[in-house]
């Protein structure tokens, strides 16, 4: 069995001195799609940071992509986030860019130097969110599906062994949310794994699959029923 893209064994999450989680002990494997829910404030954001590197691990054992979160100096954190896709809820896209020089900007900074490559790669991930005829747009003429879906793109340009997403669809309608999971399952289904947090139910009833809770301080993983 291969090892698992992302290992945490009686582990505790700080903001600072403040405990967060504790005894925290979870387990994703290669191709999951794994959801985090929980109300706001029971950690499912600082879990998060702690993941991609912006919180220290303090207390346990922490495995994501290879690196050990334990040990994870901050000259590391940039290579870890090469091996990470992450999706926040706000798109966070530079807006006076076009999509394009949005998705170039990542990969100048993650250490790409052919352009014919990064000029395909692009058109390729683009392509995955149906987005490759807008590639000239800027992401304030874009709708919040739309922008959602470059910043999904961008999330891919590495070819990642975890995607992140924080609440991918807390901006956008019920039809938008839908359209933009539709993508997030296409890319599941074609290898890549995700953990995502929301709390939008409807739309864990809708797509069923693994789900994680953080509550009183913990994550624990529960059947859809009791979701």
């Amino acid at each position: 069995m291969s090892k698992p893209v992302l290992f945490l064994k009686n582990a505790s999450i700080f903001q600072r001195e403040n405990l967060i989680l504790s005894d925290v002990s979870v387990t994703v494997e290669k191709g999951e799609f794994v959801y985090l829910i929980g109300k706001t404030g029971t950690g499912k954001s600082s879990f998060m940071k702690t993941l991609y590197g912006d919180l220290p691990l303090q207390e346990g054992e922490g495995e994501i992509v290879g690196y050990d979160l334990a040990t994870l100096k901050e000259n590391d954190i940039p290579f870890l986030r090469r091996k990470l896709g992450v999706i926040f809820q706000d798109f966070q896209l530079l807006n006076e860019r076009t999509v394009k020089d949005n998705l170039l900007f990542v990969l100048n900074a993650t250490g790409w130097k052919d352009k014919a490559e990064m000029n395909a790669r692009i058109d390729k991930v683009l392509d995955k969110v149906g987005m490759k005829t807008k590639s000239f747009k800027y992401p304030y003429q874009l709708s919040g599906g739309e922008q959602q879906r470059v910043a999904i793109a961008r999330a891919l340009l590495n070819d990642p062994e975890l995607i992140l997403a924080d609440e991918p669809t807390g901006n956008l309608d019920p039809q938008t949310s839908v359209e933009v999971m539709e993508v997030l399952k296409e890319i599941n289904k074609n290898g890549n794994t995700i953990l995502m947090a929301t709390h939008d139910y409807a739309l864990i009833l809708k797509y069923p699959s693994k789900t994680l809770k953080c509550d009183d301080s913990q994550i624990f993983e529960v059947v859809q029923k009791t979701v």
